[in-house]
């Protein structure tokens, strides 16, 4: 599992989503690592992790690996920034260790079940198109560096994002993690979820939730769940800003946190 691991203070770990790697903290690592302790951890099968063929890419399993990884470094008192699949992953740690975060920061993300899902996201839940889309031509990460952002990605930052998922084996854990969204309390991750969901109002720390407006994926419905989840946090949005929120509106994004910090 790699993971980066830059400055001294309080920690903040970064949690990405699906297709992106810790490449999409970059701009945020180099804002903060001068002041705090940044750990910004690639999901095993994303980024420059592993990619295992044979494993088992579930919620459950995510989660223990981020608890290994914070219990390893004996991390503590620390703020959680999270986005996409990193929401249900970090609060799923925080189900098991609620005493552990200090301050929650949300970027478009989910972490409790949904009958809402994007059309396109659900489309890629069938097994075969999968199989062919995601992994063989590359049409869920490569899409979503057009999709994801309100502003045209340039040519540079477009090959980062791609970079880890050059081929039909390293692009497993993008499809996979399609497949494990839980739509129906049949499903292998349903309850894990369901469980996380039933945690949240747990947390009463101090709540940032930082969101773009043009997502096609995580839209108003989700963040009005997180508003009702969290009456008490401070809630911005963009609304020139996708789904891929630090891309459109980055350094308005690294104003917002350096204030809440």
């Amino acid at each position: 599992m790699h993971y980066i691991d830059e400055g001294q203070g309080i920690p903040i770990i970064m949690l990405h989503g699906n297709p992106t790697w810790s490449f999409y903290y970059r701009n945020l690592i180099v804002a903060f690592s001068s002041s705090c302790r940044v750990i910004a951890p690639d999901h095993i099968g994303c980024g420059l992790s592993d990619k295992p063929q044979d494993y088992e890419y579930t919620l459950k399993q995510h989660i223990d690996n981020l608890e290994t990884l914070v219990l390893h470094l004996g991390l503590k008192d620390f703020v959680l920034v999270v986005h996409d699949w990193g929401g249900a992953i970090g609060f799923g740690l925080l189900e098991r260790h609620p005493d552990l975060v200090k301050k929650i920061v949300i970027l478009n993300s989910a972490a409790y079940t949904s009958k809402v899902i994007a059309f396109r996201i659900n489309m890629c839940r069938i097994p075969i198109l999968a199989e062919q889309v995601i992994r063989r031509l590359n049409g869920f990460a490569l899409v979503a560096t057009y999709m994801a952002v309100a502003q045209k990605m340039s040519p540079e930052i477009r090959k980062g994002y791609l970079y880890p998922y050059d081929n039909y084996n390293n692009r497993i854990a993008i499809a996979r993690f399609v497949a494990d969204i839980p739509m129906n309390p049949n499903h292998r991750s349903y309850q894990t979820l369901k469980n996380i969901e039933l945690s949240l109002v747990q947390h009463h720390c101090p709540c940032l939730i930082l969101w773009g407006k043009r997502d096609f994926c995580f839209h108003d419905y989700f963040l009005n769940r997180w508003m009702e989840i969290y009456p008490h946090a401070t809630v911005r949005t963009f609304e020139s800003a996708g789904h891929y929120v630090l891309e459109d509106a980055g350094e308005e994004v690294i104003k917002e946190l350096k204030k809440f910090l």
